[in-house]
């Protein structure tokens, strides 16, 4: 019986990966299971799968926790602190989907431990890239993608030589604008940019899709993942979501991995790798789809992935100083206090701001350093709204 935690268990990657254990309860025993406001749902997965521990990251929801699971034997606990703590207990595999910049501390916690960790919060690897691999290396545990893009890419090098791989490229739906003209993205409102014409996902990242600041994070991450250059990672538009990545060699080839839109492959695979297992999900019919499209990405309408090659360029802790900013940027969007493409204007700025600052970027890449870059480009962002808004 293999020992699991999972790590946002409350949203869409969470739920997902829930399903899956669900349908084998004998083969896991659940550690721990963590989430955020949702006391429900995290309460009724907690019992459902028997879980030694349930954690909310709200401090102020505690007692609400301890009642939705009274008499069941779970164990609760409340906080930032306390999610790091249970990535301390033992495990063999960990599912990282707590979203932003959160799941970092709990995420480097879970690899000290030495576990598997199938990881799909992208930030971790854009805030930290190298620490988390170093980490990863020191421990012996292993970083296993869950993102379907990287899962994509993971599974087409299989056998293969690194030093073959000439191109990765990564696919976008293009989100809920892709079809707007170009004149009108600066009125979208936040309902219209929550709703995704093909993955069921929450609020957050399907707004970052609209944007495409989740593609512009996926471009860093691949960076990270599997150590290639940033002139080697190409972006397609691929409204049907079916190609999730291609791996292009040497010799010409190009190795495309394919499957309907359901994030339980990706999961699935990291959690049955290195096997494969039968999984419920549709299977890919080619003939009754009827075609598959493919373009450019217009950088007019999708800025963020710009600044994803400046920030490779800068290097350093420019990638937390992004990813603090892009999260801050978006919590203002969706508080209506800045509009859509207010979004990338907002995050450049910060970059833009800490170059000007001098030696802030380069310093020493520590779990601290990263958190008190996230920190300063949060409060930047929050500074500069208020001075326009001023």
């Amino acid at each position: 019986m293999r020992k699991v935690s999972i790590f946002g268990a409350t949203g869409s990657i969470g739920q997902n990966t829930i399903d899956l254990i669900a349908r084998d309860p004998l083969a896991y025993d659940v550690v721990a299971l963590t989430g955020g406001a949702n006391i429900e749902r995290l309460a009724a997965d907690a019992r459902r799968l028997n879980a030694d521990l349930a954690v909310t990251a709200y401090e102020d929801r505690l007692q609400d926790l301890r009642d939705a699971l009274q008499g069941s034997g779970v164990e609760v606990a409340a906080g930032p602190d306390a999610i790091t703590e249970a990535a301390a207990r033992p495990v063999d595999w960990v599912m990282s989907a707590i979203v932003g910049a959160a799941g970092l501390a709990p995420g480097i916690e879970a690899l000290k431990q030495g576990a598997t960790l199938a990881l799909a919060n992208k930030e971790t690897l854009v805030c930290a890239g190298a620490l988390v691999l170093e980490t990863a290396r020191d421990h012996g545990a292993r970083l296993l993608p869950v993102d379907s893009e990287h899962s994509a890419v993971f599974q087409a090098l299989v056998g293969e030589d690194m030093g073959a791989v000439e191109r990765v490229i990564i696919t976008a739906s293009g989100g809920a604008f892709r079809d707007w003209p170009l004149i009108d993205l600066a009125r979208a409102t936040v309902e219209q940019a929550s709703s995704h014409p093909n993955w069921n996902m929450g609020q957050r990242i399907t707004i970052d899709s609209a944007s495409m600041f989740n593609k512009a994070l996926e471009i860093i991450e691949t960076k990270e993942f599997f150590g290639i250059d940033p002139e080697q990672i190409e972006v397609l538009v691929h409204p049907e979501s079916i190609v999730h990545a291609m791996v292009g060699f040497h010799d010409g080839a190009v190795m495309a991995h394919m499957g309907m839109p359901d994030m339980r492959h990706a999961i699935g695979y990291a959690l049955h790798w290195p096997e494969r297992r039968d999984l419920p999900v549709q299977r890919l019919d080619l003939a009754k789809l009827g075609q598959l499209r493919f373009h450019d990405p217009d950088e007019a309408r999708y800025p963020a992935l710009k600044l994803a090659r400046d920030v490779m360029a800068r290097g350093g802790l420019a990638g937390a100083v992004f990813n603090a900013a892009k999260e801050r940027a978006l919590d203002l969007f969706i508080e209506r206090r800045i509009g859509f493409l207010s979004m990338a204007d907002a995050v450049a700025a910060v970059l833009d701001q800490f170059d000007s600052a001098g030696g802030l970027i380069d310093a020493p890449m520590t779990l601290d350093n990263v958190q008190q870059t996230d920190h300063l480009a949060r409060q930047w962002i929050d500074e500069a709204v208020i001075k326009r808004a001023g």
